[in-house]
């Protein structure tokens, strides 16, 4: 199989169930900013860190390629003609969102209580956090704005919300693990 189709040089695209759709199309910016996001989260992963938040984030990034996957496909196409799904994968649920839950639940409670808004910045693995869950911000928008078109499972959205709470509480523990300084803004008065 070539890397290269070709089917693409008009400016089209096939969604999951054989849809042609303009690469600018609103479900394609959706997934195309998941994929985004997992790559951060890559950066993140390549970092020198825990054991545990790698293999944590190593789940997340096979859950956002299911939500990819899920993006991609039509609600008009979700079902086959013979009645079974065309996404016979383990879908984006409940279990999904009570991961990240929990996750940020043991961050939270090895982390000082907040005073201040925290700006991004102080380690590289740090910055990638932020980078990553501005993205998932992104990726959290278009997907509501998608939804307002065409009905998208309600647990995808849920999902990204949760998603860019662990990333932030992800920065935040990274900050204290790697020793270095939360950076809290402070407006300067005039």
């Amino acid at each position: 199989m070539k890397i290269y189709t070709k089917t693409g040089d008009t400016g089209t695209t096939s969604l999951f169930g054989g849809t042609r759709v303009k690469k600018y199309n609103l479900r394609i910016e959706s997934y195309g900013t998941v994929d985004e996001l997992n790559s951060y989260i890559g950066l993140i992963k390549d970092q020198d860190i825990s054991k545990d938040v790698k293999n944590s984030l190593l789940k997340i990034q096979t859950e956002l390629f299911t939500l990819g996957a899920m993006l991609a496909t039509p609600t008009d196409k979700e079902t086959l003609k013979n009645g079974k799904e065309r996404l016979n994968i383990p879908k984006i649920n409940n279990n999904s969102v009570l991961f990240l839950e929990q996750e940020i639940d043991k961050m939270d409670a090895v982390l000082s209580q907040m005073t201040h808004f925290i700006l991004p910045g102080g380690h590289q693995a740090v910055s990638f956090c932020h980078v990553a869950r501005c993205v998932c911000r992104r990726a959290e928008r278009l997907t509501v704005e998608l939804n307002d078109q065409e009905t998208i499972q309600n647990e995808v959205i849920i999902y990204l919300n949760r998603l860019s709470d662990y990333l932030f509480m992800l920065a935040r523990k990274l900050t204290k693990d790697l020793g270095v300084e939360e950076i809290k803004w402070i407006p300067e008065k005039n």
